[in-house]
């Protein structure tokens, strides 16, 4: 179960639902998962059920296709077919996660989860720039819509399977703490919302109106775009070694309760894959021995890892107290 950390939720209202589909709220500071294996495991899962899911997706327009003889829709069924694959290399980059550090690797393997991100988000980039130049042809030289209705169906078909998959990412990704996974979510949306491009502009020629078509479809560029935003901005904060500050909060309170620690002097977090790391330094009393001062070192470590979600590890440094830092 998701805490929310004593601030609402903007999904209590139409609008905050609204803003939650483009811009999902963070919860970096939500559950955790204890093990890295674990939740490689988990995010391995959710990738092969929402492939699952997207080929059924497929399959069904592909039969859609088959009844309509629409050539329109069997290139409709073709990249959502393709964009489904681009879950591969995320699927690769949490099974590299899972294999230890070499003397090469020392951190390990959980940065190619972020590159993955990457790969996701110039895909949900590559969809925007198709949608919109897409739209624009159609505004510019209007394309006729033969069989609108199977045309809508295979929309609705397609936008369904998107979404769940979309819902099923963004939740899964959020649990393990993982922004690949969370973009690979929105990216199903954007599919979604293509499909759902594909009903509504159906629908338009349907009632008489054909310029509803682009007009649709340059909208919902515009909501990939956000989209893209969104994902890019939660992917390159990871590249950039950012976290959430209310991370670093948690951990400085759980330090500056130690006994014996005078002051938390640097707490630095940075997330390899989809789990984090830290880094302390202590200042603690002077006239402790150094076996006192190495057991407040553990103590700390320890009192990281039990209070700060997704920790995995940290390396503390106790000095002592009024004594300068050379690193």
């Amino acid at each position: 179960m998701i805490s929310d950390h004593g601030h609402g939720h903007s999904g209590s209202t139409f609008a905050g639902a609204l803003k939650d589909v483009f811009a999902p709220h963070s919860h970096d500071t939500a559950d955790s998962v204890d093990s890295a294996l674990e939740s490689s495991r988990i995010g391995i899962r959710a990738v092969k059920i929402s492939l699952v899911i997207l080929a059924v997706t497929a399959a069904i327009q592909v039969v859609i296709v088959i009844v309509s003889g629409s050539v329109a829709l069997a290139a409709d069924t073709v990249h959502n077919f393709s964009d489904a694959l681009t879950a591969v290399p995320l699927w690769i980059a949490f099974a590299l996660g899972r294999r230890t550090a070499t003397r090469r690797f020392t951190y390990g393997f959980g940065r190619a989860e972020d590159l993955a991100g990457v790969f996701v988000l110039a895909m949900i980039a590559l969809s925007a720039v198709i949608a919109g130049v897409e739209s624009v042809r159609r505004l510019i030289d209007p394309v006729p819509i033969d069989h609108a209705g199977w045309v809508a169906l295979a929309g609705l078909v397609g936008f369904a399977g998107n979404e769940i998959v979309a819902v099923y990412r963004i939740r899964v990704g959020r649990r393990i703490g993982s922004a690949a996974l969370v973009a690979d979510g929105l990216h199903a949306r954007t599919d979604g919302f293509t499909s759902l491009a594909v009903l509504f502009g159906a629908g338009g020629v349907a009632l008489g109106y054909p310029i509803a078509d682009p007009i649709i479809g340059i909208l919902i560029t515009l909501a990939i775009v956000a989209v893209l935003r969104t994902a890019a901005r939660d992917v390159f904060r990871r590249l950039m070694d950012g976290v959430d500050p209310e991370l670093v909060t948690a951990g400085e309170r759980a330090l500056a309760g130690l006994p014996g620690v005078v002051a938390v002097t640097s707490l630095r977090m940075r997330w390899i894959g989809h789990r984090l790391q830290a880094d302390v330094e202590l200042d603690v009393d002077a006239n402790l021995a150094l076996g006192d001062a190495h057991a407040i070192a553990h103590a700390a470590e320890q009192a990281l890892i039990a209070d700060v979600p997704r920790l995995e590890s940290a390396l503390v440094h106790a000095y002592p107290a009024h004594a300068t830092h050379t690193h």
